[in-house]
This record gives structure tokens, sequence and C-alpha cells, in this order.
């Protein structure tokens, strides 16, 4: 049988397969149930994935609660639009806000402790991405996404947006300082 030319019986799919086609069949078989069952597995113990929680809020709630964090744990300011630089306590709460076209504020974590860092865009969809570490998060105006981190290495990490918000899309990057 040949796929340039029609079959010469009608009823095709009754005919015996080739050995080969059905080796390849069954190796295809094989390889999408290994990836069926890996990927629970890669989800439960592999840890690569964020277990998240999503809330729904509004950004005037959202400042609020980042405001009071901001006032509470803000250890200096940098850059020249004097962004804070917030050092929470280990255990603590983080927030993050994304806006056009900043990440606000600077966050300052222990390494080896556990922070809930908080995020929201206050416009539009922003994407929170994590360099060099591999962690990518979308970052949607009207929910609160939360994730437990736990930084395990000191230094000074990239924050940068990875979806499209605007003409200033390539100015939104900040910090994150482990210490």
């Amino acid at each position: 049988m040949s796929a340039i030319l029609p079959p010469a019986e009608r009823l095709w799919w009754n005919q015996p397969l080739d050995r080969v086609e059905g080796t390849w069949i069954l190796i295809a078989f094989v390889w999408c149930m290994v990836m069926f069952f890996m990927m629970p597995y890669w989800h439960v113990y592999g840890k690569q994935n964020l277990a998240t929680e999503t809330y729904k809020t509004t950004p005037e709630a959202f400042a609020k609660k980042a405001q009071a964090v901001v006032d509470q744990y803000t250890v200096r300011t940098e850059t020249d639009e004097k962004i804070p630089v917030v050092h929470p306590p280990a255990g603590g709460d983080v927030y993050l806000i994304a806006r056009l076209w900043a990440w606000w504020p600077i966050l300052e974590l222990e390494a080896g402790k556990t922070y809930r860092l908080h995020l929201t865009a206050m416009d539009y969809m922003h994407g929170f991405s994590l360099q060099p570490e591999n962690i990518n998060v979308q970052v949607l105006p009207g929910y609160e996404h939360v994730l437990k981190v736990t930084p395990n290495r000191t230094g000074t990490y990239a924050i940068l947006c990875n979806e499209f918000c605007g003409i200033g899309h390539h100015k939104m990057v900040s910090r994150l300082y482990v210490k």
C-alpha cells in the first residue's frame, strides 16, 4: 500500500498491518504511556512546579497591603525613582506589584528562609520571570497570586516581565536580593 496511490480495496483498515508499521505504533503507544504517568510524578515529586494560591482582589486592596509591608520593612531606597528595598521577616508575606513598566518594591530575602510571595498586576497582564532560576508566572490584574518561595542561594536575581505589555516592556526589570 502507498500513501500516494489510493488503496486497492475500499476497506483498507481491514488489511493486515506491516511489521514495521506495527512496531512504530507500539513504540508511540509505549512512549505516550510513559509520558502519561511521568507528568503526575513530575508534578508531585519533581518539585519543579509552583503550587500557587490565587485569590480575587482589587488593585486598591492589594496596593494597601503592599504599602503596609513597605512602610513597615523598608531598609533603603534604590534607583533614580527611589524604589524602596523591603526586607521582611522570615516566614512573612512579601508583596510585589507589576504595573506599566515597573516592579515595585525591590525585595531583599534571606537564604534558606521561606516566604509567601504575593503578586498582582495593576493594569495589564504581565509575566513574572525570576532569572537565572526557572520561575515563570503569569500575573493577571484582579488576581492575587501567592507563591511559597525558599531562596537557597545568595546573590542578586533579575525579575523580568516576559509578557509583552506595551512600548516600555523592555524597561520592566527589577532585582531581588538574597542575603
